[in-house]
């Protein structure tokens, strides 16, 4: 396979789910704040700061006002904001077109039928009353794109290379919907009397990942800040965790570098050394100072990504 191909597979797999993580985001920051018990989650601008800030164009400006219109249409369906979903589906099936004959013909139909969706819904209906409709489409479409990976493709370095991209994009995107609700956590505490621990936005957090029904599986209580982070970072059996990306990419890569040799220069050793900080943590610690602690797995996520690239895509 040639390196620039692999790329191309590596870059697919990672925009197919950050679409998916900023359309959830939307839906759920933009709906749950109907049922706030915040004052101040209740606030559209509030709702609309949150998700500036998880697409990394955070506003400054305490005293501005957005409008609701503009900002929707800038996240959703805005072609000139690169973080856009538009953008991400466009990305997508470009890269899919350049690796049109390694994957199915299943799979490639079905980032056809998202493309078009996406680029002919009407912005208009999108920014006024479309916005629970067009996400909802986004989140499902992902979801039917991951069954064609794993369903049609052989499970070879081709699908190691895709599985690679997805789970190394959702460990980046679950820190950023974790750095957001930490920072609207902060913002909403006091509000109503609602203390930080025991925040609404853990259970809009939670919301975001879909894992709040097994999240309350697994404790039997409501969520707080300790068990939400401790969920979501730390626990190997909730898919949508760091820990369990983690350990997807060091599987996957294992079919790319089969070597057992000691060599630290290679991007296993690195994924092999971040996986085993994680696998001995105690969330207390992460707690301690969550905003070092988001800084540096992001440090480490782009480090693996670009020692990947290096090592693997480099053409």
């Amino acid at each position: 396979m040639l390196a620039r191909v692999a790329n191309n597979l590596f870059w697919m797999g990672r925009y197919i789910e950050r679409s998916e993580h900023i359309a959830r985001f939307m839906n759920v920051n933009y709906f749950s704040s109907l049922d706030a018990p915040h004052e101040l989650s209740h606030s559209r601008q509030f709702v609309l700061r949150s998700m500036l800030f998880m697409v990394g164009d955070p506003v400054e400006d305490t005293s501005e006002q957005l409008n609701e219109e503009n900002t929707l249409h800038k996240i959703g369906l805005d072609s000139e904001f690169p973080y856009s979903i538009i953008n991400n589906i466009k990305n997508a099936r470009e890269n899919a077109n350049s690796a049109r004959d390694l994957i199915s013909t299943e799979l490639y139909e079905s980032i056809n039928k998202f493309y078009h969706f996406v680029v002919n819904y009407p912005v208009e209906k999108f920014v006024k009353n479309g916005l629970y409709d067009f996400t909802v489409n986004v989140t499902e479409m992902t979801a039917i794109l991951r069954g064609k990976i794993r369903g049609t493709l052989l499970h070879d370095s081709v699908y190691a290379i895709i599985m690679m991209g997805i789970n190394i994009e959702r460990a980046t995107q679950i820190i950023r919907i974790i750095n957001a609700k930490y920072n609207d956590a902060l913002l909403a505490q006091g509000s109503y009397g609602d203390k930080f621990s025991n925040s609404f936005e853990w259970t809009t957090l939670l919301k975001c990942a879909e894992s709040y029904d097994m999240m309350r599986r697994f404790y039997k209580k409501s969520p707080n800040s300790i068990s939400t982070l401790e969920f979501l970072i730390l626990n190997p059996n909730c898919p949508r965790s760091i820990m369990n990306s983690l350990n997807q990419v060091h599987s996957h890569i294992k079919i790319l570098d089969p070597s057992k040799a000691y060599n630290k220069k290679t991007t296993a050793f690195l994924v092999g050394k971040v996986r085993c900080e994680f696998q001995y943590k105690f969330i207390e610690e992460i707690e301690e100072d969550i905003q070092s602690f988001i800084e540096n797995i992001l440090n480490n996520l782009t480090k693996i990504s670009q020692k990947m690239e290096k090592e693997f895509f480099n053409y």
